[in-house]
């Protein structure tokens, strides 16, 4: 059973698990209903895509790395709010963010809250950031945006957890390729203990 909070739980079976990368992964998430859909936002939409029409999931749950200045490497946070950071049309009048004409306001509210983690604000993007300067957004990945306005669009309960892997600034890459593998272990003790 996913525990969200005191109300609202879901059974493992019916959970889709995504990540971009196996090695978010590990072996934790072995034998459960897992997606890795690849790096991207667009890999990542094709393949939760594909899936829902085939698993047809109670509920997502996008688990995997990503940066941030405001949290710390090794903790995991809760993000309930996603920005497409590469989506810049202002110069047609659009606001920073916003998708021209899709009716997705440039901040997408849409998540679960797990009581016991600390709330984010996801940045997805098709760049690996190594100097995050913004402040609309706290954290950066590559992947959740997509994920959270499909599970929107096809009204299914979204969790979104990100393991803080780096500081998505120099050093990003060098600390990125070994907290990766810490990952799987950080979601285990939140979602299955």
């Amino acid at each position: 059973m996913i525990t969200i909070n005191n109300e609202i739980h879901y059974p493992i079976a019916d959970t889709l698990f995504v990540f971009a990368l196996d090695s978010e992964a590990g072996t934790v998430f072995d034998g459960k209903n897992k997606l890795i859909t690849g790096i991207g936002k667009v890999n990542a939409a094709i393949e939760l895509t594909k899936e829902i029409q085939t698993r047809k999931p109670k509920l997502i749950v996008n688990l995997g790395s990503a940066g941030s200045k405001g949290f710390h490497k090794g903790e995991v946070v809760c993000c309930t709010k996603f920005i497409q950071r590469d989506m810049d049309v202002r110069g047609l009048g659009f606001k920073m963010y916003e998708t021209p004409l899709s009716g997705v306001p440039p901040v997408l509210e849409y998540g679960l809250k797990m009581d016991s983690l600390k709330e984010g604000i996801c940045g997805s993007g098709d760049s690996f950031e190594m100097n995050h300067s913004e402040t609309d957004y706290n954290i950066v990945d590559m992947e959740a945006y997509p994920l959270a306005l499909i599970a929107q669009k096809e009204n299914i309960p979204f969790l979104c957890l990100k393991y803080i892997s780096d500081d998505a600034g120099s050093d990003a890459a060098d600390d990125w390729s070994v907290q990766v593998h810490l990952a799987s272990e950080a979601f285990k003790k939140i979602l299955f203990s």
